[in-house]
């Protein structure tokens, strides 16, 4: 389960390095972002890992604090596609051919279907603590 705490972390670091990036793209040019960076899906980006951030360390908390041994696929999973799903938007937010390439519509499924299988188990599994008790 302790992989839902690296998980929150990575994501908490790449939340603050996103804010940094948007940051640093709009005070200063920088090659090869500079006319071509979309904003809005970095903010989805930046959203996303706060987002992942919270449901790593509130799945870890709740499991803890429960005394729910979660699934470890399901953790993994859960910290696998929390960084995943919102780096593909950092991608997106560079490459403005993005949701047109096969390769990355392909990636972005197979972390959709990771991060889908590790809500589902650790959810899966809270329901059945609480039906037991």
């Amino acid at each position: 389960m302790e992989i839902l705490l690296i998980g929150g972390v990575l994501t908490a670091m790449a939340l603050i390095l996103s804010a940094w990036l948007m940051t640093f793209a709009k005070w200063y040019p920088i090659p090869g972002i500079d006319g071509t960076f979309d904003f809005a899906t970095m903010i989805r980006a930046h959203v996303d890992y706060a987002l992942m951030s919270l449901f790593n360390f509130g799945f870890y908390g709740a499991a803890m604090g429960a005394g729910v041994e979660l699934p470890v696929v399901a953790c993994w999973c859960v910290a696998i596609g929390g960084f995943t799903n919102p780096s593909i938007f950092v991608v997106a937010a560079l490459d403005e051919n993005f949701w047109d390439k096969m390769i990355w519509k392909v990636l972005s499924g197979l972390s959709f279907i990771v991060t889908t299988v590790g809500f589902v188990g650790i959810s899966y599994t809270f329901v059945m603590h609480y039906l037991a008790v």
